[in-house]
């Protein structure tokens, strides 16, 4: 494998999708990469029947492992890392796309700027439905809409891209280590939170080059991570953050995230309080424009009250 880029490929049981994916790394104008498809304890045979269509595209271009086990989406990974020979790097998720020029832009990138430890690209979101034998696309939205570059401190807040828009170097795994084999999800964003700790990102921006394919309604093998995994992905984002902040308490003491949470829970209390307060005024206004008599009750009722106190002040009382 002496291409300059290797493109990993992980999957199970999905030939449909893998067969999409070679074509696309295909249709790339950048041609010095070599593919290897990690098959995640799914059917050897249909990975092979999926190649077999691009064999002779393809050549000696393409590596064929299977997981001794099905170990998940990190396991994958890892073991299609650690079977690249190559600088450059990608994991290119089996439903997700590229526009041609995703590699020839990104190698570019890094050629051009050694200090950058990967390249990030802006990235549309393809949403797709089944039709018949086949996934068609039935809309897109912008993932970070206007976002011109990703640092430590963004990512810290929320993950900011998706392992088909990221290209980077081979030697990152040897500053920073593999993919945490302990998550079953968000993995890619722990690994973004270590990279960018100790190496620049770069950002390419512009027309999307990447695209991240969601199916709402799909489960199973053919579901989205996103939305097949959503409770893992809560639950491993909490784990990774609840992690971090314990080693920070060892080494500082709570001082600091106990004034932080203080804050965050008064400023959540404020606006949960303001919500509330301009909804009731939304509503009240929405009752009186809809029921004129609703409007001329509340005004006849607040002049009887105003009356009858009036009388029982007059009388030496108060109104009840």
């Amino acid at each position: 494998m002496a291409a300059r880029v290797s493109i990993v490929v992980r999957t199970k049981d999905r030939p449909y999708f893998l067969a999409r994916a070679l074509g696309d790394v295909l249709a790339q104008s950048f041609a010095d990469w070599h593919v290897v498809v990690v098959n995640d304890g799914g059917d050897r045979d249909a990975v092979e029947r999926a190649v077999r269509p691009f064999a002779t595209r393809l050549g000696d271009r393409i590596t064929i492992v299977d997981t001794v086990a099905p170990g998940g989406r990190c396991a994958a990974a890892n073991l299609g890392m650690r079977t690249a020979a190559s600088d450059y790097v990608v994991l290119h998720d089996d439903d997700d796309r590229w526009a041609p020029a995703f590699l020839a832009q990104t190698v570019a990138w890094l050629d051009a700027h050694p200090r950058d430890g990967g390249v990030m690209v802006t990235t549309q979101i393809v949403y797709e439905e089944k039709r018949g034998d086949a996934f068609v696309q039935v809309g897109t939205a912008p993932f970070w809409a206007g976002q011109g570059f990703v640092t430590y401190s963004r990512l810290l807040s929320v993950n900011r891209a998706v392992p088909i828009s990221f290209l980077y170097r081979r030697s990152l795994h040897d500053d920073v280590g593999f993919y945490d084999e302990t998550l079953d999800a968000v993995e890619d964003w722990e690994f973004y939170l270590r990279v960018a700790l100790d190496h620049q990102i770069g950002y390419i921006t512009g027309e999307p080059l990447a695209f991240w394919t969601q199916r709402p309604d799909q489960r199973g093998a053919d579901g989205n991570s996103m939305y097949a995994l959503g409770d893992i992905h809560d639950r491993d984002d909490e784990r990774i953050r609840d992690e971090a902040l314990r080693a920070y308490v060892r080494e500082s003491g709570p001082g600091l995230p106990l004034f932080i949470a203080g804050l965050v829970e008064k400023e959540v209390r404020r606006q949960v309080d303001d919500a509330l307060r301009d909804y009731t005024l939304t509503l009240r206004r929405e009752l009186e424009r809809q029921h004129p008599i609703w409007s001329r009750v509340r005004r006849l009722a607040a002049r009887m009250y105003r009356t009858l106190g009036s009388r029982q002040r007059a009388a030496g009382g108060n109104p009840e």
